[in-house]
């Protein structure tokens, strides 16, 4: 049986037109799930890793409502669908898209978020945009300034809801939750779902539908992932060495903190390979320039923390490279995540020094499997039998794997031959 294709969901000539003008032909399958639910108007809690295409599943469904239910006269300050975001860029990729799948239609968004004057937002907002996407800062903000009304509304949306929670956003959601109509539908979207997410669902959805794609902390598909054991001293000349071995195509680098992000930077521009750091201590300007030069490939390489990765969507990052496994197993996923998006393939690659083994045994263990060794490079140092011994066995090697017989490409199980979006 063929694959579905966008033509056979319920949405408008105007989106499907959209659709048509992106080249977007096959939905995948959060796509495929998410829609029809959001469409008969259910609440929907969706998990579904980094680039499945989370956004299209939820703007396609919104943008062919308010299509089909123009309802009254644009209300000023008053929108009648909103998005939170926990990161600008983010929240302005998922404006972007809102205005490219709606470009057809007769509606208006706008984004709003802090680190920038509010004076153009609060104008924005007076032109009366039927939605907005928003950081939860900002929003509070300006609904307590009176710039900013919910009683209007009618959708709201909750977009990666763990990196809401992990960056301390969660009363501000808690507050704002208080704000809405209790006549709403509501889409709460997540990557994982530990328990802190679950209540902040059950304080959200009425009745939910739920669509998982993948399990919670599959790899994405497509991804050749591999893992460089190396002494700490030796770390930022295999960082170099990765970089010119992989000379083109662009490479997101992971660092585990913002002075370590910009201290990377600074040397790897030094040693003649042009980068940029991206962090939340950076200015919004200097986000998006930075995101605006690699997109464009006037750099490179971009260092980025865990903080700022989740609104990086980048199309042709060849390489990731974690310089620093992160403290938590989950962001992995998501980390290696910023590659093969839409379908395509990717690589990446994990530095573990002797200070990080238990970093690397907790991921392996939340992924499942283990992530192939690679050998061939100049720095490689496996680590001692007493690094080993500080914490339990991660899971057993293949014999192939052991005698560094290259690496494994990961499906998650719903893989399908179509294009993500």
């Amino acid at each position: 049986m063929s694959n579905p294709s966008f033509e056979s969901l319920a949405l408008s000539e105007p989106i499907q037109r959209a659709l048509r003008d992106r080249d977007y032909t096959i939905p995948s399958p959060i796509q495929l799930q998410t829609i029809p639910l959001v469409l008969a108007g259910h609440d929907v809690m969706g998990c579904a890793q980094t680039g499945t295409g989370k956004t299209a599943a939820f703007a396609l469904p919104i943008l062919e409502h308010l299509s089909q239910n123009p309802g009254a006269e644009r209300r000023r300050n008053a929108p009648r669908v909103l998005v939170i975001a926990p990161t600008r860029e983010l929240a302005s990729q998922i404006q972007a898209s809102f205005a490219a799948y709606g470009r057809h239609l007769p509606f208006h968004s706008t984004v709003i978020f802090g680190g920038v004057g509010q004076n153009p937002q609060v104008r924005a907002l007076q032109r009366g945009p039927e939605v907005v996407v928003a950081t939860p800062g900002r929003l509070l903000d300006l609904l307590q300034q009176g710039h900013l009304t919910l009683r209007h509304l009618e959708v709201f949306v909750v977009d990666e809801a763990d990196r809401m929670l992990d960056m301390g956003f969660i009363h501000d959601v808690r507050r704002i939750i208080a704000l809405l109509p209790a006549r709403r539908q509501s889409l709460f979207f997540s990557a994982t779902l530990p328990r802190s997410i679950l209540d902040l669902a059950g304080a959200i959805l009425k009745n939910p539908r739920h669509v998982e794609v993948t399990p919670s902390a599959t790899t994405v598909e497509k991804i050749d992932q591999s893992i460089c054991h190396v002494a700490s001293a030796d770390k930022r000349q295999l960082l170099d060495h990765l970089l010119r071995e992989r000379g083109d195509g662009l490479a997101l680098v992971f660092s585990a903190t913002k002075h370590g992000a910009n201290r990377l930077a600074d040397q790897l521009t030094k040693a003649g390979l042009p980068a940029d750091a991206i962090h939340g201590n950076k200015s919004q300007n200097a986000r998006e320039r930075a995101l605006e030069n690699f997109r464009s490939g006037r750099i490179r390489i971009l260092v980025a923390t865990d903080i700022a990765a989740r609104g990086i969507d980048v199309k042709g990052i060849d390489l990731v490279i974690n310089h620093d496994l992160p403290k938590e197993p989950e962001s992995y996923v998501h980390r290696i995540g910023r590659t093969a998006r839409a379908g395509a393939e990717g690589r990446a690659i994990s530095i573990c020094d002797e200070n990080s083994w238990s970093l690397l045994v907790q991921i392996e263990r939340v992924i499942q499997s283990p992530i192939p060794v690679h050998r061939e490079h100049p720095y490689h140092r496996e680590p001692s039998a007493e690094t080993r011994s500080r914490t339990a066995t991660p899971p057993q090697r293949s014999r192939r794997q052991a005698q560094g017989g290259g690496n494994r490409r990961f499906r998650s199980r719903n893989a399908a031959p179509s294009r993500r979006r």
